[in-house]
């Protein structure tokens, strides 16, 4: 290993350290999982808050995706005095693919409940439903539709857990559900109401200036909407010349995926009968609509 990136690793592990003792001091603690990649950037992060016992946000990927990151969760409750229970942010395989796994180690059957927006089959006697409002333990469920249909951020304290809400880097993908958009800005603007002090996503780093992320993460896609509507007041109607108007600087490769994020902007606008006629709507890949 050369000497930067020596010293580079050094001062990631530095900068982690300094977060993780920033966030026990609100009774937080994050378990990142070894599963980098594009699109999970640094990990899949599992939050586990309170203890005695402890509740936990999202459980993170299947064992054959991290065989290790469940025996480090199971270590880590222990420690905090057993789990108490277990939210889905939503259900994606990188959030809760080990769910299944966790429960089988649990002392008794259907003894820890399981908090979701979507019905997982897991046996009703102990899978909460979710819906916006509802206290599960010390957590509070707020609905954040737009990145999946399930999609709820959890309020514990002065921390929120977003999931794929909002990001520690980057920008989030919409999925093109009905009303995803502007329920995704309807609940980036309920949790910009709420007396914070860090978002705790589900990749990458925590937020310290939570409200200014949030603002930010409005204001993107509302400027993308702005680039939109006037890429239409100019007669672009194809996909591709919307792409150009508003999606301009995305590279090749990467444009499948803004045309879905298009597909979200131009349903939002005909919901609010601002689309007009002639549009192209970009094909969605099966899975995604």
């Amino acid at each position: 290993m050369t000497k930067p990136a020596e010293r580079a690793e050094a001062e990631r592990a530095e900068a982690e350290q300094a977060e993780a003792e920033r966030l026990a001091r609100l009774d937080v603690v994050r378990l990142r999982a070894h599963n980098a990649g594009p699109l999970t950037l640094s990990g899949s992060n599992t939050w586990v808050v309170g203890s005695d016992p402890a509740y936990l946000i999202d459980p993170g990927p299947a064992p054959a995706d991290d065989a290790q990151h469940l025996a480090r969760l199971l270590a880590l409750l222990e420690r905090r005095g057993g789990l108490g229970g277990i939210a889905l942010t939503h259900d994606h395989g990188d959030h809760g693919g080990g769910l299944a796994a966790l429960l089988e180690r649990m002392p008794a059957p259907g003894s820890v409940p399981v908090a979701v927006g979507r019905p997982q089959g897991i046996g009703e006697a102990h899978e909460v439903q979710l819906a916006d409002g509802v206290d599960f333990g010390p957590l509070r469920a707020v609905a954040t539709p737009g990145h999946a249909p399930d999609h709820y951020a959890f309020v514990f304290g002065e921390a929120c857990f977003t999931g794929d809400a909002v990001l520690g880097e980057g920008s989030v993908f919409i999925a093109p559900h009905k009303g995803a958009l502007a329920g995704y800005l309807d609940g980036l603007s309920r949790l910009l109401g709420l007396p914070l002090q860090v978002l705790c996503p589900g990749h990458g780093p925590a937020v310290w200036a939570p409200h200014e992320r949030l603002r930010e993460y409005i204001e993107h896609r509302l400027e993308r909407e702005r680039m939109l509507r006037a890429g239409l007041d100019q007669g672009r109607r194809s996909v591709e010349e919307l792409l150009d108007a508003a999606w301009g600087e995305v590279p090749q490769h990467l444009r499948p995926l803004a045309a879905v994020t298009l597909a979200t902007h131009l349903d939002k606008l005909a919901d609010e009968g601002l689309l007009p006629d002639g549009v192209e709507r970009p094909q969605i890949p099966p899975g995604l609509d």
